[in-house]
């Protein structure tokens, strides 16, 4: 195991549970030295538990103030994180039929506004160090529109259209932001979903679908292939022929 002064350094938000806990735990076994952020403290102290070089920091990232406190704390103890996952998020299905105007707003404080502040930390240091690496936790639910999930969608979609337009000049500055769009994973949140969920992995295969992207540079980590490659021809269809499709597969 290497030492401390060796050891890259990873800022994980969401590390408590999910894919951000799986994610967290690979990356300690991988050799780094790990902070994962959450609201629950315990979750974040059983992880920390789990690993070897892990610790936390209890942060709500819908506040943005406590966000760049966390941060600079982080780089003040243990260093400047060459990589970032934003991976918080929040989701909660919901039909038409029961429109929820509160819901619409709490997925965006914290799938993509929570995401915002923590870019608004991070980009100036690794701006000025000219290096480091960013993922942004998104979805395949972000491509197109999909029944019950539009104000989980809207937040996901909104994130990959943000990281196409910094990619290329973040790029140019030694910077690398990239998205992840996982398929269905099985943690919490997928818990919710009445309906069979196909091609679903576990959490911990997610991050190792993660973790061996790291030394790439493409844009965009999506996993498992082949349901993700199937969505993205349906990305590809006229509206039209969409519709059609999705209300044959899904009943909706």
């Amino acid at each position: 195991m290497p030492s401390e002064h060796d050891q890259k350094l990873a800022w994980v938000t969401g590390g408590g549970t999910g894919i951000g806990k799986a994610l967290s735990l690979a990356l300690d076994r991988e050799g780094w030295q790990v902070v994962i952020s959450g609201r629950t403290e315990q979750k974040l102290q059983a992880v920390k538990e789990l690993g070897r070089s892990i610790s936390y920091r209890v942060l709500d990232v819908t506040d943005q103030a406590l966000h760049q406190q966390v941060y600079d704390d982080i780089c003040e103890e243990l260093g400047i994180p060459e990589l970032v996952v934003l991976n918080a998020g929040d989701y909660t299905p919901m039909p038409l039929e029961e429109f929820d105007i509160d819901l619409v707003y709490r997925l965006n404080r914290v799938n993509y506004l929570g995401v915002m502040n923590g870019l608004a930390c991070i980009l100036p240091v690794m701006q000025s160090k000219q290096s480091g690496q960013i993922l942004l936790m998104s979805s395949v639910a972000g491509y197109r529109g999909l029944p019950d999930a539009a104000p989980y969608g809207a937040t996901k979609a909104a994130l990959i259209n943000f990281a196409e337009a910094l990619h290329t000049p973040l790029k140019q500055q030694g910077v690398l932001l990239r998205v992840v769009n996982p398929g269905f994973v099985t943690t919490p949140l997928t818990a919710q979903n009445d309906f069979s969920m196909p091609v679903e992995i576990t959490a911990e295969e997610a991050a190792d679908r993660i973790i061996s992207a790291l030394d790439n540079e493409s844009f965009e980590i999506t996993f498992p292939k082949r349901f993700t490659y199937i969505l993205k021809l349906l990305e590809c269809l006229p509206y039209r022929l969409y519709f059609v499709l999705i209300n044959k597969l899904t009943g909706k």
